[in-house]
């Protein structure tokens, strides 16, 4: 298993940005799936049941994060993007455009995996580690009913990292497979990019780990639906969180 930077020290490795050397990293562009009739209910929506699929909304929202990662690497054609400053060019115009293209095996994530890939003309292909924390037996609830079943276990799964919710995962050990996921990514080669489209809580783990901040810091990153989010990771263990959460949907 790989090991995350600052995952048991939680220290930022040297040189986090800054290059001299030439070096060049794999870029990955963390995509959140569009909404879902549990996501507007404020459900608990986890990988223990390949569902539910996006709603209507769900799906406008695939698609405008689909016309955003288009545009990551190279300035838009006229009349092209969505609304705000994303109209006006490209995003991130120095990264490299994105050449492959995988997601967690749910419904949600290959609904909105599948529109990106008729954008940039990829294929998905699917890896069981970017798939969203396993929730148990917390699975479809919303917060009330899981505090009502089982009174302070939820603030602790969010507020220490390590708390694991019955017959689930902790953010730590959620963030461990995600890792191990990044590192396959990277082993597959540099100077390119990656579309990988997945959820809340496993992209606040590969932001919090590309930080160096413990598990416990993690739930603080707010990862709207349908947002990019990118990395960038070199094969000496420094990394770079170039943006985090920014939302497509207008």
């Amino acid at each position: 298993m790989s090991e995350a930077p600052g995952f048991d020290t939680h220290r930022r490795p040297p040189v986090a940005v800054t290059r001299f050397d030439g070096a060049l990293p794999l870029t990955v562009v963390l995509v959140r799936h569009g909404v879902t009739p549990l996501t507007e209910a404020g459900g608990y929506s986890g990988s223990d049941v390949p569902g539910p699929s996006l709603n209507a909304r769900g799906r406008i929202q695939a698609a405008q994060a689909a016309d955003a990662v288009f545009r990551v690497g190279r300035a838009s054609r006229a009349g092209a993007g969505s609304s705000g400053g994303m109209r006006n060019g490209g995003l991130w115009p120095d990264l490299p455009r994105p050449t492959a293209l995988v997601a967690s095996p749910t419904v949600r994530t290959l609904e909105t995996a599948a529109a990106v890939g008729r954008r940039l003309g990829l294929h998905v292909s699917t890896d069981d580690r970017f798939a969203e924390c396993r929730f148990g037996d917390w699975e479809g609830l919303t917060a009330p009913e899981i505090e009502q079943g089982w009174p302070g276990e939820l603030a602790q799964w969010h507020s220490t990292g390590t708390f694991v919710p019955p017959g689930g995962e902790s953010y730590a050990q959620l963030g461990a497979r995600v890792w191990d996921g990044l590192a396959d990514l990277l082993a597959g080669g540099v100077d390119r990019t990656v579309v990988a489209v997945g959820h809340a809580a496993q992209i606040r783990t590969a932001v919090g780990q590309s930080l160096g901040a413990p598990a416990s810091y993690w739930a603080r990153l707010r990862i709207p639906p349908a947002s990019l989010s990118v990395l960038r990771l070199w094969e000496d263990g420094t990394t770079e969180v170039t943006a985090v959460g920014v939302p497509t949907d207008g």
